[in-house]
């Protein structure tokens, strides 16, 4: 300190009084900000007394290494090998073998005829006119471009730098193709399921197909699931998917193409999205403008949620309900009748 300048003595108390820089004082993020200790905090980590979970031991290892003391550690003398020995301890060392592709080279060869001298030649086996590419190589194609959804070109790489083998973009292709068949019959067979369903719920949502604006049309039943990808979003799709079937009950949004299921699906309920899930009631026929206006119409409202209005008493209910279909209900603090009217926009499921 007697060293320092008057300068620099002044510039170290102006440091020292400065504050620590977080996030309130200076553009660091708040992640970097130290978290101050709360009361009754408890640190990280097991606490006393908790059980460990290691790993399993594998069921049946492939390999065993058995390690056997050579020498005592605290007089140096050697230790038979016929030695009576207690097993203390055992861990499990897991590695992935090399994987390459097994390659299967077909000949085929072509003689002369001993008896006539004409030429023979032995038939082309199948791989001479098809894939090279087996079963396998096709399954794990499938797996990593449908469930990891890995593009060609990293689908590509991943066959090179994991197994060593050279696929094209092309190949990888056909092979997804080659696969239609397969799949085309377990599809049949879910929209088989579907199409006898009671209950049916369905929602669409933009893809992109081959460079194009597309939809992923889903309907969803108790026992299947059909994904339908098309390049309409019109009601052609629903028709041509549920095959003339009309479900007893039809969950959907509101837009028009799943409307068209509505018709022929008697009594048309709606039942809007609420801001978190929760359990739904039945029990009411409620008018935002309480009133026996004739707006109210039989409705299902969530058993908490912003938007639900008052409970009514079993008298005024019974009172305010009519054969009219379902209204679209507004916001709570809708005070006259012109609130209660159907607005467009929102979600819906109508059933």
């Amino acid at each position: 300190m007697q060293r320092l300048s008057k300068d620099e003595l002044i510039e170290l108390v102006i440091q020292l009084q400065r504050p620590d820089k977080t996030s309130r004082t200076s553009s660091k993020p708040p992640s970097t900000d130290k978290k101050e200790k709360r009361e009754n905090s408890r640190p990280g980590g097991a606490k006393p007394g908790h059980e460990p979970h290691n790993r399993r031991l594998a069921d049946n290892p492939d390999d065993f290494r058995d390690h056997r003391p050579t020498h005592c550690e605290l007089c140096g003398g050697s230790v038979s090998p016929d030695a009576d020995m207690e097993l203390i301890g055992e861990y499990d060392e897991i590695e992935i073998p090399p994987v390459k592709p097994y390659v299967v080279r077909h000949r085929r060869f072509a003689c002369r005829c001993a008896h006539c001298g004409a030429g023979v030649k032995a038939p082309a086996p199948a791989v001479a006119t098809q894939t090279p590419f087996g079963p396998r190589i096709h399954a794990l194609a499938i797996y990593c471009k449908g469930f990891q959804a890995l593009s060609y070109e990293r689908l590509r790489f991943m066959f090179r730098d994991a197994f060593g083998l050279i696929v094209s973009e092309g190949a990888l292709m056909n092979m997804f193709i080659r696969s239609h068949a397969g799949f085309k019959i377990e599809a049949d067979k879910a929209k088989a399921i579907l199409r006898q369903a009671k209950v049916v719920a369905s929602d669409e949502t933009g893809v992109r197909i081959e460079g194009t604006n597309s939809y992923h049309w889903v309907f969803h039943c108790k026992d299947a699931v059909v994904h339908q990808p098309d390049y309409s979003r019109a009601a052609r799709v629903v028709a041509e998917t549920m095959n003339g079937h009309t479900p007893n009950v039809w969950i959907s949004d509101r837009y028009s193409a799943q409307q068209s299921m509505a018709p022929h699906i008697k009594p048309v309920w709606r039942i809007w999205r609420a801001t978190r899930p929760m359990r739904w009631s039945m029990d009411r026929t409620i008018c935002l403008c309480g009133s026996s206006c004739g707006l109210a119409r039989p409705s299902i409202w969530p058993e908490i949620s912003p938007v639900s209005p008052p409970r009514q008493s079993p008298a005024k209910s019974a009172s305010l309900k009519s054969n009219s279909p379902p209204f679209l209900p507004q916001r709570q603090n809708a005070t006259s009748h012109a609130s209660c009217r159907p607005k467009s926009g929102g979600r819906k499921i109508s059933f």
